[in-house]
């Protein structure tokens, strides 16, 4: 198995210092994973949330690009029906120049229906515009030189985008998903697949399965870090740690669970939710974490993202000398 991180920095309130702060303290919290081993960071796009969320992720993975030399750098995900297509497609080729090739590019639709308001764009347009913007986006990196592009919401004539990615024919693409077709879809249109942290461990198995099936049915060779598998990390030693590990896990829920769709999610809307029957996080002794790796592992699932509620360099280095040996390799 191989490891990466999931999630984003969170600017602290109290002023310019205090905002830094928070982005200052989640890339060294990147840069103590690079040097201990992990494969890649995978930053969200979040608008409007009142919790200063990562608004710009492409921006700040361009900074950490510069504070590192290994570790690949994520987006999960660019919802592109806010964005002009074009405009991505010169931002990330440009860190993916700096980077030295080293963008996994994950894109989505989006979900959350205040972000859409904000923007002015209707959601019921989500599924329109994403397509004909990673049309957009394709061409941007595939074409020789010009290209022209006319479709319903945007229109190029004679455009070229520069710089042209490292990475050729271009940066992996990455598409978050959860229901049955939607995953066929990703393995037909060449994308990566990234699957959600509230999932039951069974769904991933299964959800993991039908992008190899699809991918073996279409020809397209399957390679285990192809599929990421976000999950909760709480390491919790004593009775004690384990309990606020379980709280902390019931508040995680409350925030996300009424995001979550697909199949599966709709447990997590019940609020006698039991944190103690959740086999989704990582979270226990490392022995019981090994133990839950090892289930994915047998499963098929190669490349985990890890998910820390409160992001710590000692977790990600306990992480990386106790757990990871007993599932890597």
């Amino acid at each position: 198995m191989e490891f990466g991180l999931f999630g984003g920095a969170r600017a602290k309130r109290g002023g310019p210092s205090g905002d830094s702060q928070g982005y200052g303290d989640f890339i060294d919290y990147v840069v103590a994973a690079e040097r201990l081993g992990y494969r890649s960071i995978f930053l969200v796009e979040h608008h409007f949330t009142g919790y200063a969320q990562v608004s710009a992720s492409l921006a700040l993975l361009s900074y950490i690009a510069a504070r590192t030399r290994t570790i690949r750098l994520g987006t999960a995900v660019v919802v592109l029906p806010w964005h002009n297509p074009v405009l991505v497609a010169e931002e990330a080729a440009t860190l993916d120049l700096l980077s030295g090739g080293r963008l996994d590019f994950g894109v989505g639709k989006g979900y959350r229906d205040y972000e859409f308001s904000g923007f002015c764009v209707p959601i019921e347009e989500a599924t329109e515009r994403f397509d004909e913007a990673i049309e957009v986006i394709r061409k941007s990196w595939t074409a020789s030189g010009r290209f022209s592009h006319h479709g319903k919401r945007w229109h190029f004539e004679n455009v070229v985008v520069e710089p042209a990615p490292v990475q050729r024919p271009h940066p992996p693409f990455w598409l978050g998903a959860g229901s049955a077709e939607s995953i066929r879809r990703a393995a037909r249109e060449g994308y990566n697949l990234l699957l959600d942290q509230i999932a039951a461990t069974d769904l991933i198995i299964e959800r993991v399965g039908i992008f190899r099936e699809e991918c073996a049915k279409i020809g397209r060779v399957y390679e285990p870090t192809m599929v990421g598998v976000t999950r909760g990390l709480q390491i919790a030693r004593t009775r004690e740690e384990r309990q606020k590990a379980l709280q902390t896990r019931v508040q995680v829920i409350r925030n996300i669970g009424s995001l979550a769709r697909g199949p599966g999610a709709e447990r997590y809307a019940d609020p006698n939710f039991d944190p103690e029957t959740d086999d989704a996080p990582l979270l226990g002794t490392p022995d019981e974490i090994i133990a839950r790796l090892q289930r994915l592992k047998a499963g098929g699932v190669g490349y985990v993202l890890l998910v820390d509620p409160a992001p710590s360099p000692a977790t990600l280095a306990a992480f990386a000398q106790e757990i990871m040996p007993a599932v890597a390799g």
